[in-house]
């Protein structure tokens, strides 16, 4: 399955610190087209048409969240850049920000035009503090050329935290706060930073604009299904013979990007979108990769025959739970109970009741959690025990025997 690259066009065609060998691929001129010929509904009405979906995890329509900025009447208006890539497995938008640093700004600089922003921020994950004399050089090149004429871009630095790719506490940390999740509504598009209307899009979704304006929505929306059009790019990792970043149509099948193109050999399981994210069994690798079915924020981890499937959720919900910044009660003491069970299944001290307590804490975690750290974190555990459930009941069977036997340690 060939790649079809959107996003990735200029990655490693372009020169990241020469502004003159992206115009002199065509940049900027869809900047020129938005600003010059169409209104800043008109823009709007193209994204909406061409059906671009937030490409961060959540699958919310782009234009429709535009609209709603634009229409709330606010004296101040943000765009905010989301450059936190800090879930497991992901590195798509490491690799964008190192080799295509323009075409990201070209988009934010249409997205701040479309909405009225007159201030928009690039928020930076602690981890790859090296891009960002990239990013601010590329910044200062497009404001001394002039293409950021009433538009403000600065960069801000994260600290490390996980949470802080969430949204809100991307928004608590830019203002100075502790980054952790605000209870919603009101939603960004009409409070946000500072209280005034903010667009809050990833760094992969930014990068969709400018090639929607210059081509026209028609021809985005041909490209993928029904209900996810365009491309999506993949962070492909673990047991794979060409780990790599790949960009692919929506509607491909998880076998085309994990078998053919990453060259895995026999799978047990691939996990979709990092430490939460959905676990694909080896025997369904035709699965679509679309919003329909299964996407997630775009990593894409690879297991092999020799992994144990109980042994990776242990790790998932461990990191989870060190990152869990703590505001919510079922998330912050959720998912401790559920690393306390796993923990023990992985030393062969297993119960009969684990089972059930991991079904029942998913639950209670997955209605009530604040954000989406809590919601999603059963993920794993569900699908786990959905596709691999003799995997624990074999591990709660050896923990009996063990019990069973003279001179054993196990209560």
């Amino acid at each position: 399955m060939p790649q079809q690259r959107i996003v990735l066009a200029n990655c490693e065609v372009i020169d990241p610190r020469d502004i003159e060998t992206y115009v002199g691929r065509g940049g900027f001129t869809a900047l020129a087209k938005a600003r010059d010929t169409m209104s800043r509904e008109d823009v709007i009405e193209a994204v909406k048409a061409s059906g671009l979906r937030g490409r961060g995890g959540a699958g919310f329509s782009c234009g429709i969240k535009w609209e709603l900025a634009a229409k709330t009447q606010a004296p101040e208006k943000f765009l905010i850049c989301n450059a936190d890539e800090g879930e497991m497995g992901t590195f798509k938008d490491r690799h964008i920000l190192a080799n295509d640093p323009f075409t990201l700004i070209e988009g934010m600089a249409i997205a701040a035009h479309a909405i009225g922003a007159k201030t928009a921020y690039i928020y930076l994950r602690a981890e790859y503090h090296y891009l960002a004399d990239v990013i601010t050089g590329a910044i200062d090149q497009a404001r001394q050329k002039g293409y950021l004429a009433n538009l403000d871009v600065q960069m801000r630095e994260g600290a490390g935290s996980y949470m802080c790719g969430e949204e809100s506490a991307l928004m608590n940390s830019i203002e100075g706060h502790r980054g952790e999740a605000r209870f919603r509504p009101p939603f960004p598009p009409t409070e946000g930073l500072w209280g005034s209307p903010t667009i809050i899009n990833n760094v992969e979704t930014l990068m969709n604009i400018a090639p929607i304006i210059a081509n026209g929505p028609d021809w985005f929306s041909k490209i993928g299904t029904a209900d996810s059009k365009g491309t999506k790019v993949f962070s492909v990792s673990g047991d794979v013979a060409r780990p790599g970043v790949y960009e692919l149509v929506m509607g491909s099948s998880l076998g085309e990007l994990v078998t053919d193109l990453a060259g895995a050999n026999g799978v047990k399981m691939v996990q979709i979108g990092g430490a939460s994210g959905k676990l694909i069994p080896g025997d369904a690798l035709d699965t679509k990769l679309s919003f329909e079915t299964v996407l997630g924020s775009g990593a894409v981890t690879v297991f092999n025959e020799s992994r144990c499937v109980i042994d990776i959720v242990h790790r998932d919900l461990e990191f989870l739970a060190d990152e869990s910044c703590g505001k919510c009660t079922p998330c912050r003491d959720g998912t401790e109970a559920m690393v306390e069970i796993l923990a023990r299944m992985s030393k062969g001290d297993a119960m009969e009741k684990d089972i059930g307590a991991l079904e029942d804490l998913s639950q209670v975690m997955m209605l009530s959690s604040l954000c989406g750290l809590g919601q999603g974190a059963p993920i794993p555990v569900l699908d786990s025990l959905e596709h691999f459930r003799d995997e624990y009941e074999h591990r709660i069977a050896r923990s009996q025997l063990l019990r069973r036997l003279p001179g054993s340690r196990h209560p």
